[in-house]
């Protein structure tokens, strides 16, 4: 029965460029999948998972991304069905038709091989499901993969392989960022991104563009960059790029999904973000640092209004954030009507726009109906850094932080997002995600939104917060050492 059930995953190896014998199967695959796997995540997961992987299928379908990157894979593949598909081979053209990708590794992972399938341009792209191995795991979480990281014994692999078969296909935004400064004088030094020791190889990594590159600009230093789920600035890419030092560090003392996350929350309180206002001064809240400017009709540009407590700015395409929040939340319709706003779809080419606070702000999301501050949906975003404001400041792509210096005394520091293109997700019946496409679903009581969007005084609101205890507790199973918040 299981070898039955395996066929229809199952890809010949003169499909896949290896050897010139064609082969005659019995069973057109029903849903033919190529594998990824980051053997290097989730601690030994990877490894197991590539393993088990490779015992059910034909071994030369499924690729340890340490050793084969997934560009050239799919270019190979693709190359080899289309000259098949003139041949007239029919299995080719059945293939080509329901091939689905499978990847296995953190949201950087992940968002890697979407760039991949992005900038290919592929003849009939493959949707692609992600299997959580990461630490955040936002790209599965919103699809309806899971967050946890999976089990990796036979029958659990079939299992998620069989719902892959029976996913649908939904289309998910992708946003480019462009950075563009002028270039620094040799005595203030560079002004390139800062990673944290090093990141994660990713085709949409940030970096400069070069000379030649028709974004540059002369006396200009121009990076850009892509993401799939959220640009973020501030206070919580600051605790990100701490973590991710520690991290490469210490490999050792972060081999569990657990542990990860107790560690984030304590670097959150080492760094005093839990009580922002009264340690941290107010040349870090976001509305010092930077003017900020929305586009909500196409190519017209308007001033948006931040708070002065506001410390860290998410840019949010998917309803998962630092491991399955929901920064924007469920608000009423009728408060989405009276501001304009319409539902977060992943496909709209709109970006939902929320501010945070402090840490305990970041907390609330853990309640029901917890929400941060809503501040815009938009088609593009522009942050426009004021003159010496601060000699450097924290970003984040897709879980990825960097530290960003910026040169002094410049009035020309802008940092712009914007629509790009598409790429086809799977997704399971209970996918967080939504399609501009689904129908609407029935009026639910459960969207009783009651918090307003409204500042009150920031002081009053660290006090009233900081008592509710039930209202702000850390997630079961995380064992938080409150010495070391103070």
């Amino acid at each position: 029965m299981d070898d039955i059930m395996l066929k229809d995953y199952f890809i010949p190896n003169y499909i896949l460029g290896i050897g010139s014998e064609v082969t005659e199967l019995s069973h057109t695959p029903a849903c033919p999948v190529v594998v990824f796997i980051n053997s290097k995540s989730g601690g030994q997961l990877g490894g197991a998972l590539l393993v088990t992987y490779r015992s059910l299928l034909n071994e030369n379908q499924v690729f340890d991304l340490g050793e084969k990157t997934p560009d050239k894979v799919l270019h190979e593949l693709y190359v080899t069905l289309e000259r098949l598909k003139h041949t007239g081979d029919v299995l080719a053209i059945e293939i080509q038709k329901r091939l689905r990708i499978i990847v296995a590794g953190g949201d950087g992972t992940a968002g890697w091989l979407l760039g991949v399938v992005s900038d290919l341009k592929l003849p009939h792209p493959p949707p692609i499901a992600t299997v959580p191995l990461g630490t955040g795991n936002n790209l599965p979480f919103s699809f309806g993969w899971g967050k946890k990281n999976p089990c990796t014994d036979r029958q659990s692999v079939m299992s998620f392989m069989e719902q892959v078969k029976n996913a649908k296909e939904m289309k998910i935004d992708s946003w480019h960022i462009i950075m563009r400064m002028r270039a620094p004088k040799e005595e203030e030094g560079s002004c390139d991104p800062i990673a944290p020791l090093e990141l994660p190889h990713s085709l949409h990594a940030f970096h400069r563009v070069s000379q030649k590159d028709e974004l540059n600009r002369e006396g200009c230093h121009t990076f850009r960059g892509g993401f799939w789920n959220y640009f973020s600035i501030g206070m919580d890419a600051q605790v990100s790029y701490a973590f991710h030092s520690e991290r490469k560090l210490h490999p050792e003392k972060f081999q569990n999904q657990m542990v990860n996350q107790s560690t984030y929350l304590k670097l959150a309180g080492t760094q005093g973000w839990f009580f922002a206002s009264l340690l941290h001064p107010s040349s870090r809240n976001l509305a010092q640092l930077a003017k900020v400017k929305v586009m909500k009709k196409q190519g017209i540009w308007e001033d948006l209004n931040v708070p002065n407590s506001i410390r860290s700015i998410v840019c949010l395409n998917l309803p998962s954030f630092s491991g399955g929040l929901d920064p924007w939340g469920k608000p009423y319709r009728k408060k989405l009507r009276d501001r304009g706003l319409t539902p977060p779809y992943v496909d709209d080419r709109l970006i939902e726009i929320v501010g945070f606070r402090n840490a305990w702000h970041g907390l609330v999301l853990l309640a029901p109906n917890g929400h941060g501050t809503r501040l815009a949906q938009a088609n593009g975003i522009r942050f426009e850094f004021k003159k010496g404001a601060a000699d450097h400041t924290f970003m984040r792509i897709d879980g990825e932080p960097w530290k960003q210096p910026l040169p002094k005394d410049d009035d020309t520091v802008v940092v712009e997002l914007s629509h790009h293109s598409q790429v086809s997700m799977l997704a399971t019946q209970s996918a967080r995600s939504r399609s501009k496409n689904d129908p609407e679903p029935a009026s639910s009581p459960r969207e009783n939104d009651d918090d307003s969007d409204e500042e009150s005084s920031e002081d009053q609101e660290e006090r009233r917060k900081f008592g509710a205890a039930d209202t702000f507790k850390f997630p079961d199973g995380i064992d938080i050492d409150i010495a070391q918040l103070s």
